[in-house]
């Protein structure tokens, strides 16, 4: 088989760039080592940027997004004991974000890609990247007991975190930052009407919560956690009384519990990989970054490296200029480590840290008391919530 881009990954980061690179009339073949209903199963964030919602118009999957999704125009910061609401909209100019499910983006993704008669291999065993630093890269592959080659003119690394795509770069090449956070986000979707129609951020001396959605039906709450904690020893009922333990008064009256639909504890960490590219091998999405979720910035800095690389890709195809992929790493990496600062800074600020005592607490309430009584620093978080421009 050849095709003109290998992607490595069949979430969502994979299945856009693939959208856009047909739209732009670049052939491209997808290869994901799971499933299509384990990729459809797993349950991620779903606020998006406008960049985000922006790409999917152009990868012609956004008409369900617009019709389901639902605008936000403000969030809210809960801290001692009072929600102050942050003026998204107002603050950044006209912008907003949406919440729409990153499940829903997939699926969006997978059925517009199916239509077209484009080409996704699921279940690929033992995926291996070869020759990336020549001029003929080949992606290997086993699936039904055969070995399978594709030929390509470029790789595209898509796969995540744990992805082959950041493992084939030998380590000299490669430079990584990493920061882990001593607790997790303990999290429950559940069929609930939401406590609030924008998100609450809630800092406490219990801990950090955050009330968020999917749907005016859908909720997905999370609490601060201690990374020795066990989902197992959580009853729904325990995380509801704890939920409602973090929040003001008024909220904790509001809300409406149900039975979990899914209930996990996530780590955070913060990580980048330097550079994102490698001879004819692009890293893209939670290949080359992971942010904590405090700031709802990883679908979104996925869709916007993708974007980048797209661009790339159809000015290298239809112009025969390598500029746009020779210049990938460098604005990708601009628009990453902005991210990644905005995302330790509301984590910082938003959490309760095992060393920082009461003082380190107070220290907090008055840095959050400063963030919603000062418009300078209620635009900079405004700016940053909604996605700092693009390079395009």
């Amino acid at each position: 088989m050849r095709t003109q881009v290998a992607i490595i990954g069949a979430g969502p980061s994979g299945l856009l760039l693939g959208q856009l690179l047909h739209k732009a009339g670049i052939a491209n073949i997808v290869i994901e080592r799971q499933s299509g209903d384990y990729v459809l199963g797993r349950i991620r964030a779903g606020v998006l940027e406008q960049v985000t919602m922006d790409l999917l118009a152009q990868a012609g999957v956004a008409e369900r997004a617009l019709a389901e999704g639902l605008p936000h125009d403000g969030i809210e910061l809960l801290f001692a004991g009072q929600r102050h609401r942050i003026d998204l909209h107002g603050l950044s100019g006209g912008k907003r974000v949406t919440v729409y499910g990153q499940t829903e983006v997939t699926r969006d993704l997978m059925e517009a890609r199916a239509a077209a008669g484009l080409t996704t291999v699921y279940q690929a065993a033992d995926v291996q990247l070869h020759d990336f630093d020549g001029s003929n890269p080949t992606v290997s592959y086993t699936q039904g007991g055969q070995r399978h080659a594709l030929q390509c003119d470029f790789i595209a690394g898509c796969d995540g975190y744990h992805g082959i795509s950041r493992q084939s770069v030998p380590a000299a090449a490669l430079r990584t930052y990493e920061k882990v956070y001593p607790f997790g986000w303990l999290g429950v979707l559940a069929d609930v009407p939401p406590v609030s129609h924008e998100l609450i951020y809630a800092n406490t001396e219990r801990g950090f919560a955050l009330c968020s959605m999917r749907s005016e039906s859908r909720s997905r709450y999370y609490v601060q956690c201690s990374m020795d904690e066990q989902v197992e020893n959580w009853s729904d009922e325990a995380f509801w009384n704890e939920l409602r333990a973090r929040l003001d008064p008024q909220a904790a009256e509001r809300l409406i519990t149900g039975p979990s639909l899914e209930k996990s504890i996530a780590p955070l960490r913060s990580f980048v990989a330097e550079p994102m590219r490698f001879g004819r091998l692009f890293l893209a999405g939670d290949a080359a970054h992971i942010v904590p979720p405090t700031g709802a910035k990883g679908l979104n800095l996925a869709a916007s490296d993708v974007g980048y690389l797209w661009r790339g890709l159809a000015e290298y195809y239809g112009e025969k200029s390598s500029v746009g992929i020779d210049r990938y790493s460098d604005t990708c990496l601009r628009r990453v480590w902005k991210a990644e600062r905005f995302s330790w800074w509301f984590t910082s600020l938003m959490h309760r840290f095992p060393d920082n005592g009461p003082f380190g607490q107070k220290i907090q309430e008055a840095e959050l008391d400063y963030l919603v009584r000062s418009q300078a620093a209620s635009t900079s978080l405004a700016e940053n919530y909604v996605g700092l421009p693009v390079e395009w």
